[in-house]
């Protein structure tokens, strides 16, 4: 089986896959031109514990669990499980295959792979119980007892190796609401990284998030984290923290509890946790029942660049909240995205939460039958800057989406959304494009089909502050520079339809511009066809 939380999409659009007979795949997607191929193609498929065993000599009663690429192409792996009890002594290893390798195997050269895999043991009873950090400075892996940054270099340098404190593998008490437990003996957390910092949390009680210094692997802060929960709801912090770094000082992390979805039986000695299914790692009344059976707490922490260091400071922190579908920041909106569950209607929803306040500022409700528990599977956002996804286990892929434009003389047609894309356009973008003064919001991109020689597109945005008369409306043209859209064909209004001297950034204003089909501000050569790509100044 495909070990979906550690496979990741490559810069050719293949997929690069750790399996759970310890093999990883590389499936390609496309075709050289770009084009979906209608089934995945493998043109990689190595055995790593076979060639790691050779290597060392050893039979390693660790499976294969996570593997990523460094920033030299080298695929660095890390085998483990979701709980790695020291005192099994289970022997386990990390290290990495050759990015040289890797290409002679995509080339259809035979490969010796004991020449170009290079393997570090580990003491018996470690292992890794995470995903796998990628930086700079090499290969950041966090094991049940230690976070290590590797570099690779004719074989494996231990750059650092820091330990870290745990309370062990957390289970529910007798009489707990919960039925399951925590999924890791150590830190559930893979680790975060910022140019600087490595950023996890440890597995005590109260468990702790710490800051490593990147360079020398010090611990340079820590602070409890969701620790002012009723004394009988454990914390077990299971999926990577969310960091943003401001670039000005401050490293923002959001940390999230989910002590109770772990399966009971991962306590079990001949359990293979390594092994990705619901089943076998998941607790099933949490499956089956809902968020009910996992513990809240959402909790915001800020790291501070000081003159002596770096200090930790709660900035808001959530005990109603359980989530499950490792939150997503986009820092262009500076909403956090969830998927959450209303205990009291059952309802599965979507929610914003305010990155600065942590409050909720929209949800929508998706539906109230179990089976939409998104089960640990991450959402993610589409390329358009403008749709939200989130797998299901009924087994449907749900699409979040804002319906930004609309044609305001035509409101019973709809303008179809994956022709609509919101993106940042930088400040140096837009200057060296022919804008005047500062960008003032997204670059919005819109193709409306079936149009009227002449038409209107309404475009609804937030943020925009300062004088209505201040502002202009760029466009590009086919030679892909921007003009200067005429103002007797444009406007900027509220919802009313008001016109506004003033702006506030609290309000919806919208963006009203007639294109002509075929116009100057008309991007595409179809007949009856408009795509425009217009931002404000």
């Amino acid at each position: 089986m495909i070990q979906s939380s550690y496979s990741f999409v490559d810069e050719n659009n293949r997929l690069v896959c750790p399996t759970s007979n310890n093999h990883v795949l590389m499936l390609k997607a496309t075709d050289e031109e770009g084009n979906v191929l209608p089934e995945f193609e493998k043109v990689l498929d190595i055995d790593i514990k076979a060639a790691a065993e050779a290597i060392t000599g050893k039979t390693l009663d660790q499976n294969l669990l996570s593997v990523v690429f460094d920033y030299e192409g080298n695929l660095w792996f890390a085998t483990g499980g979701f709980r790695i009890y020291p005192e099994r002594q289970q022997q386990g290893a990390m290290g990495y295959i050759s990015r040289d390798a890797i290409n002679a195997i995509l080339n259809g050269e035979e490969v010796d792979l004991t020449a170009s895999t290079f393997v570090y043991e580990l003491t018996p009873g470690e292992g890794a119980e995470n995903g796998i950090a990628s930086s700079k400075e090499g290969a950041v892996i966090l094991t049940n007892q230690n976070c290590y940054l590797l570099k690779a270099d004719n074989g494996v340098q231990v750059e650092w190796c820091t330990p870290y404190e745990s309370a062990g593998a957390k289970d529910s008490k007798e009489g707990d609401e919960t039925t399951g437990g925590g999924l890791a003996w150590g830190s559930g957390c893979s680790p975060s990284l910022t140019s600087n910092l490595v950023m996890f949390t440890d597995n005590q009680n109260p468990v702790n998030l710490l800051a490593l210094d990147m360079k020398t692997g010090e611990k340079v802060a820590s602070t409890p984290v969701i620790d002012e929960l009723p004394e009988e709801m454990q914390v077990s912090v299971e999926n990577s923290a969310i960091v943003y770094d401001n670039s000005e000082g401050t490293v923002s992390t959001i940390v999230c509890n989910w002590f109770g979805a772990g399966s009971a039986k991962l306590a079990d000695a001949d359990n293979d946790s390594s092994v990705q299914t619901y089943e076998n790692i998941y607790d099933v009344n949490w499956l089956q029942e809902g968020n009910k059976m996992v513990m809240p707490g959402v909790e915001r922490v800020d790291t501070i660049k000081t003159d002596d260091g770096y200090e930790m400071k709660s900035i808001w922190c959530r005990e109603d909240i359980r989530d499950t579908s490792m939150m997503k920041l986009s820092t262009a909106t500076g909403y956090i995205y969830g998927y959450v569950q209303d205990l009291d209607s059952g309802m599965w929803q979507f929610i914003m939460i305010d990155f600065e306040t942590g409050e909720t500022v929209f949800s929508m409700d998706v539906s109230d039958k179990p089976g939409y528990n998104n089960m640990a599977i991450g959402m993610y956002a589409g390329s358009s800057g403008n749709a939200l996804y989130c797998p299901t286990g009924y087994l449907e892929l749900l699409r979040l989406q804002d319906r930004f434009v609309y044609l305001p003389e035509m409101p019973y047609r709809k303008v179809d959304l994956d022709k609509a894309m919101r993106n940042i356009l930088t400040q140096e973008e837009f200057t060296e494009d022919g804008g005047k003064g500062n960008v003032a919001g997204w670059l919005n991109t819109i193709t409306v089909e079936n149009v009227h020689p002449s038409t209107t597109v309404a475009i609804r945005m937030k943020g925009l502050a300062g004088k209505t008369d201040d502002f202009k409306l760029y466009a590009y043209g086919k030679d892909g520079k921007l003009t200067e859209v005429p103002e007797d064909l444009w406007k900027i209004q509220t919802e009313d339809g008001t016109i506004p001297e003033k702006l506030s950034e609290d309000t919806l204003y919208e963006v009203h511009v007639t294109v002509e089909d075929g116009g100057t501000f008309d991007l595409s050569e179809t007949e009856k066809e408009i795509k425009i790509a217009v931002v404000l100044g």
